[in-house]
């Protein structure tokens, strides 16, 4: 039975037909490696997803979390499939041998765990987080905080979250207010709440590893203000003992949960640190531990940021494909009417497959879920060739694109692969609309992506006041010959070569539109329809992504026997992209130019 989960025929496609992967193991770090590991690696993630989280996605939803005031309980279902995901390395899998790790390239570990985030988003997220701030910790943290606590978080014994906001401060981090005092031990108590904190307490392990933000006072006992007075503390639910044993209970707490439209799964918590229900050490004060520099903290937890953001584009494009292949296998087995020109109530009703809205909009769904798979897929082994790759200067070509691509990959999925699951519903009609069927479910946990690490409107602000600009513009430049190979390659195949001359066209549109944005004199006015510039942005990086399919598929469409369905779909939905999709940045790119204050002129009052 086909996964509806995942196509793994597009995986392999994505890959190794065109980003061919397996040369990966040429290099040393990957050099026990090969095509065979990679795939048992998938086989393995595919089984786990299918046999142990996809089946209780459902029931996580019905069934969330719950907090009777001093304990959470969830399904159990949720701790078998984690203590499984566990035994079988993978929270390991991208880290070093030296750290039990598998040494997996970071694009096969995406790849493998795009299962888990299309099996069960809410189940999922609990390893993901985990990993992340291990990850950061392995960067950022000394030999005793990676043993102490890093190690643990690999083999699945402690879990591990971020904690950032705070109840008056969400993306604005310059004004959390948590506080770090700093003690004789060389320890700080740390005093405050943090909001939204997803995986921020459950009993699926043995100790919750807190990465927290907080401030360490100045010498006059203030907090300083703005986002360089912020350090980052590891700040454990249990102490750990100088043997690695669990000692007592520190000072932080669950004041409640948040009650979510999706992503029900996931306990999303307040979290109060040094309220004094706990005492640790005979005081009141939750027991932290500083990782790196004093005011470095935005900057280490940026490591985890980063990756989550791009997790983040992950998860969106899976709820989306997920979504994509129900309403797929919905529209092959779902008979209703007949063709405009033979109406015989006689005749035996159609698949709803054969009618031109509904192969529209399954078409615009493949379009978005396996383009945005392709892009996730791109930046992942963009971070594979900044860590491995033998150029220096190819390490750098690297940075810069994902610097400039991370807005994009976190965005454009959480925006369109939300698209695709509203048209999933709207394939499936009224029966969509109903939680009998998953895709409503898909919707609603998908809705969160647009939100959570980094709004839409700031994944903008960072794509126009920051990163185009950088380094003189290093990135955008970068950024657009990677595209210009791509037009050239694609100018010589006759099929191909209006898509080519259509973004060309465009490309060179949106780095004239961005000039005239940044010579407007004035930030705001600059910055005051970014949201628009990201979309068009986005759109643009897809069709090229789109464009570098085409090509790969174009090569093999002639020969590939029972497998040319495959090719032509893939040329198909780049054909879509190129009339529907690519079309709609125009009159964006017109309005930006305008340099239209529309909305910055907009008063409180007026509304």
């Amino acid at each position: 039975m086909q996964s509806k989960i995942l196509s793994r025929r597009d995986l392999d496609f994505l890959l190794y037909e065109w980003l061919d992967v397996a040369s990966l193991t040429t290099r040393e770090r990957y050099a026990d490696h090969s095509r065979e590991t990679f795939d048992a690696v998938l086989d393995t993630c595919e089984q786990i997803a299918s046999d142990l989280f996809e089946p209780h996605n459902k029931k996580n939803d019905q069934h969330e979390p719950h907090f009777d005031g001093e304990h959470v309980s969830m399904i159990p279902e949720v701790k078998a499939a984690l203590d499984v995901f566990s035994a079988a390395g993978l929270m390991a899998a991208g880290q070093d041998y030296a750290m039990d790790g598998m040494q997996l390239p970071c694009v096969v570990e995406k790849a493998g765990f795009a299962y888990f985030k299309g099996a069960n988003v809410g189940t999922s997220s609990y390893p993901f987080l985990t990993i992340g701030n291990a990850n950061t910790l392995v960067k950022c943290g000394t030999p005793e905080q990676i043993e102490t606590y890093v190690k643990p978080m690999l083999a699945g014994r402690f879990f591990g979250t971020m904690c950032l906001s705070e109840p008056q401060a969400g993306s604005s981090l310059s004004d959390i207010v948590t506080r770090a005092e700093p003690q004789a031990d060389g320890t700080y108590r740390v005093t405050g709440n943090k909001m939204w904190i997803s995986a921020g307490e459950h009993e699926l392990s043995e100790n919750i590893v807190h990465l927290v933000l907080a401030k360490v006072p100045g010498p006059d006992g203030k907090l300083i203000p703005g986002v360089k007075g912020i350090s980052l503390f590891i700040v454990p639910k249990k102490l750990v003992n100088a043997d690695g044993s669990l000692g007592e209970r520190n000072d932080v707490v669950l004041a409640g949960l948040n009650h979510k439209m999706g992503y029900r799964g996931t306990t999303n918590c307040l979290l109060n640190f040094g309220e004094g229900k706990f005492t640790p050490g005979g005081r009141a004060g939750a027991v932290g531990y500083l990782v790196g520099e004093v005011h470095k903290g935005l900057a280490n937890m940026f490591h985890m940021m980063n990756e989550a953001r791009i997790g983040v584009g992950l998860g969106a494009v899976m709820l989306g494909y997920t979504g994509y292949l129900h309403a797929l296998d919905y529209a092959r087995t779902r008979p209703q009417g007949r063709h405009p020109l033979n109406k015989d109530p006689a005749l035996p009703q159609l698949p709803i497959i054969e009618h031109t809205d509904v192969r529209r909009m399954l078409l615009a769904q493949k379009a978005y879920v396996e383009g945005g798979l392709a892009l996730a897929l791109y930046c992942s082994k963009l971070v594979d060739d900044e860590r491995t790759d033998p150029s220096p200067e190819a390490r750098r070509h690297a940075t810069l694109l994902l610097d400039i691509l991370t807005p994009i990959a976190k965005s454009w999925p959480s925006q369109w692969c939300l698209e695709a699951n509203s048209l999933a519903i709207q394939v499936h009609g009224g029966y969509g609309y109903t939680r009998e069927y998953n895709v409503e479910q898909f919707y609603r946990d998908n809705r969160l992506n647009p939100i959570h690490e980094g709004t839409h409107g700031i994944q903008g602000l960072d794509l126009l006041g920051r990163k185009v600009t950088m380094q003189g513009g290093a990135a955008l430049a970068g950024l657009a010959v990677e595209i210009r190979k791509t037009i050239d390659h694609a100018q010589a195949q006759p099929l191909l070569a209006g898509h080519a001359n259509a973004l060309s066209a465009a490309l060179a549109r949106l780095i004239e539109v961005t000039g005239r944005l940044h010579a407007a004199g004035d930030v705001n006015r600059t910055l005051a329809n970014a949201s628009v510039y990201l979309e068009a942005f986005g759109h643009l990086v897809l069709a090229w992504i789109w464009l570098e399919q085409a090509l790969c598929a174009v090569s093999r469409v002639g020969d590939a026997g029972h497998d040319a369905d495959f090719y032509q779909g893939k040329l198909q939905a780049c054909a879509y992209f190129f009339k529907w999709e690519l079309p709609k940045i125009a009159p964006q790119l017109a309005l930006l130019e305008s340099i239209d204050t529309t909305t910055l002129d907009m008063q409180d009052g007026w509304f």
